[in-house]
Formats: C-alpha cells, sequence, structure tokens
C-alpha cells in the first residue's frame, strides 16, 4: 500500500500471466530447423507474453501450465525464447501428443508457480531402454532441457540418434514440479513388455544325470558317437574283379558332442576326466591291426615268379 497526498493507492501482488494461442509443432517454425526445442520440455511464445510478463510480479524461473480445454488435458512447460509470430507459440512434438493438440488448436498459458522436486519415477516405453548403459546419467543430462515434470506425461529423449520415450509415473512433493536447480531421486519401473527370464527348473536335468549314471558315454558333457556312413554304393574294378572284403569300406565313426545340455554336477574349480571311454582313433588304429593280420592270413597264397631269369 502506498500514500500519496492523503489517497491510499493499492497495487495487486500476486498478478497471474493468462492467455491463449495457436500452437504449432516446432516443424512449423519460420526459418532455420530448431531442433534444440524436440529436446527438451520448453515452449516458444510472442514477443507480447514478455513484455506483458514483465509488468506482472512473476516468479522466476517462468513456469507456465498448458491446458487444452477441449479435451481437458493438461501439462505444464518452460519457455525458451519469445520469438514467435503474435498470436503463436511453438510446442515440441511431444507435447502436442500428450495434450491431443493438432496443428492450430487453441492452447491456454497460464503462469504458475511449482515446488523444486525430490523424487520422480519413470517408466520407459520400449525394452530397447535397457541397452543404454547408464540410464541414470542419460536420462539426468536429458532433463537438462526440461524445466518441469507433470505426472502422468510421456516426455521423448534422445539418444545416439534414437529416441526413447519414458512415461512420468510419479512425482514429488506434487503431481506437477520445477526440476530446475534441484536434487532430485530417479528411479526407473521395468519397461512396457519388459518380461524376467524365469530360470529353468534343475530337477529335470539332475535326474536325467542321475538315472544315466552308470553309463558314462551318456553323461551330461561327454562324446558321443554317431555312425556315419559314406559312399553307400557299391564300386566296381577296371579289371572286371570283385573286391575284397578288405577293400570294403568300413563305416566311419564321427564324435559329436551334445548342445544345449548342461552339466549339473559341475564343480567350479574341478576338472572330470573321463577315461572309460576309449579314444575312436584308438579304435581304429585297433581295427586297422586286425584286418591287416587278417589279410596277411587270407591272401597271397600262390607262388611268386621273378621277371629276372635266374641263372643255373
Amino acid at each position: 500500500m502506498f500514500h500519496f497526498s492523503g489517497f491510499n493507492m493499492m497495487f495487486p501482488e500476486g498478478r497471474s500471466f493468462h492467455a491463449t494461442y495457436k500452437c504449432y509443432s516446432v516443424s512449423m517454425l519460420p526459418g532455420n530447423e530448431r531442433t534444440d526445442v524436440e529436446k527438451g520440455g520448453k515452449i516458444i511464445m510472442p514477443p507480447s507474453a514478455l513484455d506483458t510478463l514483465t509488468r506482472l510480479n512473476v516468479e522466476y524461473p517462468m513456469l507456465f501450465k498448458l491446458s487444452n480445454n477441449k479435451k481437458t488435458r493438461s501439462s505444464h512447460a518452460g519457455v525458451l525464447e519469445f520469438v514467435a509470430d503474435e498470436g503463436k507459440c511453438y510446442l515440441p512434438y511431444w507435447m502436442m501428443h500428450n495434450l491431443l493438440l493438432e496443428e492450430g488448436n487453441i492452447l491456454s498459458i497460464e503462469s504458475v508457480s511449482l515446488p523444486v522436486a525430490t523424487f520422480s519415477k519413470f517408466q520407459p516405453h520400449s525394452t530397447d531402454f535397457l541397452d543404454i548403459t547408464n540410464p541414470k546419467a542419460v536420462l539426468e543430462n536429458a532433463l537438462r532441457n526440461f524445466a518441469c515434470l507433470t505426472k502422468g506425461d510421456v516426455i521423448a529423449i534422445k539418444y545416439n540418434k534414437k529416441i526413447y520415450e519414458l512415461c512420468v509415473l510419479e512425482t514429488r512433493p506434487g503431481n506437477a514440479v520445477s526440476i530446475i536447480e534441484c536434487d532430485m531421486n530417479v528411479e526407473f519401473e521395468a519397461p512396457v513388455g519388459y518380461k524376467e527370464h524365469e530360470p529353468q527348473p534343475s530337477g529335470s536335468g539332475q535326474q536325467g544325470a542321475q538315472g544315466t549314471g552308470g553309463n558314462n558315454a551318456s553323461a551330461p558333457g561327454a562324446a558321443l558317437e554317431e555312425v556315419v556312413e559314406t559312399f553307400q554304393g557299391s564300386g566296381v574294378r577296371l579289371d572286371g574283379k570283385k573286391k575284397k572284403e578288405s577293400q570294403l569300406e568300413t563305416p566311419v565313426l564321427k564324435k559329436v558332442l551334445p548342445r544345449g545340455v548342461p552339466d549339473y554336477e559341475f564343480k567350479f574349480g574341478h576338472i572330470r576326466f573321463d577315461r572309460n571311454i576309449k579314444p575312436i582313433s584308438d579304435r581304429g588304429n585297433d581295427e586297422a591291426g586286425g584286418s591287416e593280420a587278417g589279410m596277411d592270413a587270407d591272401s597271397f597264397h600262390g607262388t611268386g615268379f621273378s621277371m629276372k631269369k635266374t641263372r643255373k
């Protein structure tokens, strides 16, 4: 209250800013492309708004409530610049999507005062967010372009040329908070569509290992033998004679390791050697030795002739 020559004059101290504008996305902003506006949560207003705000006793930083009265949707944002055309304002695309606004719709803007944030909780809309090495650091860096958060909004952040959408599940101490120069705790909810991998019950695998404990060849991790027959057709000699039994092709033993069968009895720090299984290479030598002995016993029963005549 002020006194001027006996008159009492009172000036209101809590007057707020309120105006309506036609809203457009940042892509409709004249001039060069403004990708920095899409990365944050701030809007662009006309110069007349700045002139009106300077005449009012508003708190800094300037925060505004954005309302779409036709759809009864509201959100909060800060202001980046006052360079828009008169009667227009420009918003990030994700903010227009939250407010269910289309190009040229009427938007109501009102100046507000919000409490400083102490806690917030986010839920990513895609499991791709889990591929980020340090999601809290990425989110902290992205929130530097935001002025406030509103519960229920779906914000969009850009990282490595990819856009990630996160839903604001909770904010404290209110449903809308200011995040400028604050110490805020951040938590993450499981992403939409995320399913925890249930551990496979080991009972069936252990029972299978115990049931085959007597047979070392079928134990988990042991080598399995598979008979592979090559060249199953019959061969013909050029001289017309039949093949001898020693010249017939023998089946080949192939060592096959089982896939996807873990060793449930494995103990860390122990190495087990199964010596009951005979190496296939040794079997081949034994079979070859036996066949050579039989061949020596059964073949070359006739007498030999020398092409060189012996002198008498």
